[in-house]
């Protein structure tokens, strides 16, 4: 099976089940497709059966705890048995606790990811590499990014990502930042998780901002796919995705209908879904923070009865 699970501890990485070593797994899997890196967000620890990521969002049959979740290697293209699938890498990290805790540790992990990368590609060098992640899990691949040449990541696709601006903008600055494309996947449902990451984690400058504000660079395309001209846009390229249905929900990224089987594309197809054919049809601002939950509920009246249709 294409997946191979992955804990950070501290610095290093380990396999979650088994006793051979990360190199000895990733040797094992030296065919054909891309290398997708999953990390999840806050909230989850590997080996505890209530908050375990290896069981839920990523596994290929999620177990409810306690909450129903899809599974992400499955709607990622992992499982199905077909020839070039690639190679899924399931990594997790000690994300409980005090959220500037977490943080911390997400940062020590990052650096377990890096060896982790570097594996990938002395085993299989030139082989596309792409990250997703979810939260505070887009902090790994921030920290990464400081490790690794250039060339090293080709796209991330940050999921709601909990994340400071200049933090972002660092890392994307770094040899393997300036060569990878980065997909910063907000939704003004994830405002209030903004707000409070801003609040409960030191910021890297005073007045920073949550990823959710936006990023302006070459390489950084933002995506509110609570957005109808966004959802149209994307629509028209094939890759529809669920209307909003909530004002505030951290979990839109990647539980509403066709968003995991964009990110699929993205890392799937990424001559067809380029920088440039998905920026031209995005607002060029995103909306403001707040719109969401201060927007009035879409009712439709009843007509009056001489307006009625006969």
């Amino acid at each position: 099976m294409p997946i191979i699970r992955i804990n950070a501890r501290g610095e290093q990485a380990h396999l979650h089940r088994g006793k051979r070593s990360v190199a000895e797994a990733i040797a094992r899997h030296e065919d054909q497709g891309p290398v997708i890196v999953m990390i999840h967000g806050y909230k989850y620890r590997p080996g505890v059966l209530q908050h375990c990521p290896h069981l839920h969002i990523m596994a290929l049959h999620p177990q409810d705890m306690p909450w129903r979740a899809p599974s992400w290697p499955r709607q990622l293209g992992f499982g199905t048995g077909h020839a070039g699938e690639g190679l899924a890498i399931a990594f997790g990290w000690d994300a409980r606790g005090l959220p500037w805790a977490a943080q911390q540790r997400a940062v020590q992990a990052g650096r377990a990811l890096a060896r982790v990368m570097a594996e990938v590609h002395r085993h299989t060098p030139g082989r596309p590499v792409h990250i997703l992640a979810h939260s505070m899990g887009i902090e790994l691949a921030l920290e990464a990014l400081h490790h690794l040449p250039a060339g090293s990541v080709d796209r991330i696709v940050s999921m709601a990502g909990a994340g400071f601006l200049s933090r972002t903008r660092a890392a994307l600055q770094t040899p393997a930042g300036r060569t990878c494309e980065f997909f910063n996947v907000t939704s003004r449902e994830n405002d209030m998780f903004d707000f409070l990451f801003e609040r409960l984690v030191a910021p890297g400058e005073r007045g920073d901002r949550a990823l959710g504000s936006g990023l302006d660079l070459p390489n950084v395309l933002n995506l509110q796919i609570d957005c109808d001209t966004t959802r149209t846009h994307l629509a028209r390229l094939g890759t529809p995705i669920g209307e909003p249905d909530r004002r505030i929900c951290h979990w839109s990224v990647y539980t509403r209908p066709g968003t995991l089987r964009f990110y699929n594309e993205l890392m799937r197809q990424p001559d067809r879904l380029t920088l440039a054919a998905l920026r031209r049809g995005l607002p060029e601002t995103p909306a403001r923070r707040w719109s969401r939950l201060v927007a009035l509920p879409n009712v439709t009246l009843p007509l009056p009865a001489a307006q009625k249709a006969s």
